[in-house]
């Protein structure tokens, strides 16, 4: 039902757009593209120049596991493994540069539990734990994608952590 309402709107919206064009001097209308260009391109350039560090991290993560080879993943998946990645990657234990990253640095129980993405100030069992890890090992596990072991090791370091933690 919403989708009719939507169509209908849009198309109500389309027509009064043409019906405007229609009545407006061609003149007029480059003027104004060309303006709203200008003020649009000035827009992306004070956007970029503040927050692009993060606003191409996102991009470029989605790429890189593309290049990953990972199939099947949705948006949100491949969103929560993103939060992963950026967890691990600011914890300085996972680059998409080196391969031989080594993994001697102990992990932090803060750290186990956003990588799991647990709330610790809340009471967990070891079935939330267990969920968490079989949710996360299904997006990365190596018989999915050879290329993710490094992150399923990470992911059982963090598993092991927090049921640890717990006991």
């Amino acid at each position: 039902m919403n989708i009719i309402i939507y169509t209908v709107l849009i198309l109500v919206a389309l027509y009064f757009l043409l019906r405007f064009f229609a009545t407006i001097n061609s003149k007029k209308i480059s003027k104004s593209i060309r303006i709203l260009l200008f003020v649009g391109l000035i827009v992306f350039a004070i956007l970029f120049a503040i927050a692009g560090k993060f606003l191409l991290t996102l991009p470029l993560t989605v790429a890189s596991l593309a290049l990953l080879k990972l199939k099947g993943l949705s948006f949100f998946q491949i969103i929560s493994l993103f939060r992963l990645i950026q967890t691990l990657r600011n914890s300085g234990r996972f680059s998409f540069n080196n391969k031989n990253v080594s993994n001697t640095n102990t992990m932090s129980v803060s750290e186990a539990y956003k990588i799991l993405n647990l709330n610790s100030s809340q009471k967990i069992t070891k079935e939330d734990v267990n969920k968490a890890y079989i949710k996360i090992q299904k997006k990365i596990h190596p018989d999915i994608s050879p290329e993710t072991s490094r992150l399923s090791s990470i992911v059982n370091e963090a598993k092991e952590i927090v049921l640890n933690d717990l006991a």
